[in-house]
């Protein structure tokens, strides 16, 4: 079974009530010319107890007084932007692409919405060494092939954004096509066998049995 379909580090598996998800924000940044399409990944701090070490787009949750509305998830993008990759972006700017919201049955539970948003020209990421320790751009097909050759760690989420990605050849065809399309939710679900534990995404075989919480 692949490594990507399993819970990341740190996700606890809970066998009671659903914890309501945080809210939280994710913006992927992205640079290119005509007919090339290059995301920016941040690496969080391998000592950190939830998502160490892994590879993903910069963000995080919403505070308690931006509320839960999609100006406080506007907000929250932008404030992470800066916190853990040193670049800016105008809220208004950023195009939403997608909201995910973590399984039943993980512990530690989002609700993440995901904006796109392009890279300022010349833009010169910072990572703050604490919460995030390296940063690279690369493009979806690359990251994806580091991360299967073990180079990355790369989560569940990450990997299904940069799988949809991939299927762009450029930074303006893909954020035309964001423009028109409606933002779902999209709730996997944690399918259990014996002691390993799967992710599954609405549609795929088994979806619709796999636990959704107690």
């Amino acid at each position: 079974m692949d490594e990507a379909d399993r819970p990341g580090p740190g996700e606890e598996l809970n066998r009671g009530a659903p914890t309501q998800p945080r809210q939280a924000a994710s913006v992927i940044v992205l640079r290119g010319r005509a007919d090339t399409l290059e995301v920016l990944l941040v690496q969080r701090n391998p000592a950190a107890r939830f998502m160490g070490g892994a590879w993903v787009f910069p963000g995080g949750a919403v505070d308690a007084g931006e509320g839960d509305d999609d100006a406080a998830h506007r907000a929250a993008a932008v404030r992470e932007l800066a916190e853990e990759a040193g670049l800016s972006a105008r809220a208004e700017d950023l195009v939403g692409f997608s909201r995910w919201i973590t399984p039943a049955m993980v512990k530690i539970r989002f609700d993440t919405w995901f904006f796109l948003a392009r890279a300022p020209e010349g833009a010169s990421p910072r990572v703050d060494g604490q919460e995030c320790v390296a940063f690279r751009w690369a493009t979806p097909h690359d990251a994806l092939t580091a991360g299967r050759a073990g180079e990355l760690l790369l989560v569940f989420p990450t990997i299904k954004h940069l799988e949809q990605l991939g299927g762009f050849e450029s930074v303006d065809a893909l954020l035309a096509h964001a423009r028109t399309q409606h933002v779902r939710p999209v709730e996997p679900r944690v399918d259990i066998e014996g002691e390993t534990a799967r992710i599954l995404l609405p549609g795929e075989p088994g979806y619709d049995e796999a636990g959704a919480g107690a």
